[in-house]
């Protein structure tokens, strides 16, 4: 495949991961592009073309890391981050609200995984962790979240 169906193949999966990044339409764009250009550039080395898509989100991770002064997501725990059933503001909240609620060391996994379709492998290589690490971030994650967005249940029913 060449670097242009490679591109138009996956461009829109680059810009939602690059938008879920920055949350900034404008700085999306440029990242995409700045990562586009460097694949490009880079394309003719690529031995695996099979490989091309996590090649190319992993150059759009590291174009927004640089764009935004190396600054890798912390390794945060949920510990320090209150999710109770109780919480009337986070009843109705989307999807991207309760992903934006998550620290980022785990919500990025799992937006990689949503969005990218990666396995678990392909998500520890991007994100420079163990395996182990990162199953056990994309557990919690969806733990997190199900915590978050699950209904209330009415208080009559609860026993």
């Amino acid at each position: 495949m060449s670097f242009e169906e490679t591109v138009r193949t996956h461009a829109a999966d680059l810009y939602r991961y690059a938008y879920w990044l920055a949350r900034d339409h404008a700085q999306a764009e440029d990242v995409v592009q700045e990562a586009l250009l460097r694949g490009w550039r880079a394309f003719p080395r690529l031995r695996e073309r099979a490989a091309a898509k996590a090649w190319l989100f992993s150059i759009v991770r590291n174009e927004y890391l640089r764009a935004a002064g190396n600054r890798a997501p912390d390794a945060e725990t949920l510990d320090g981050l209150e999710i109770a059933d109780e919480r009337p503001e986070l009843f109705g909240l989307e999807m991207r609200d309760a992903l934006a609620a998550l620290p980022a060391s785990y919500a990025e996994p799992l937006a990689l995984q949503v969005l990218g379709g990666f396995s678990c492998a392909e998500i520890a290589d991007m994100i420079g962790a163990t395996e182990g690490a990162t199953m056990t971030r994309l557990t919690r994650a969806r733990q997190a979240l199900k915590r978050l967005v699950a209904p209330r249940e009415h208080k009559a029913g609860r026993t």
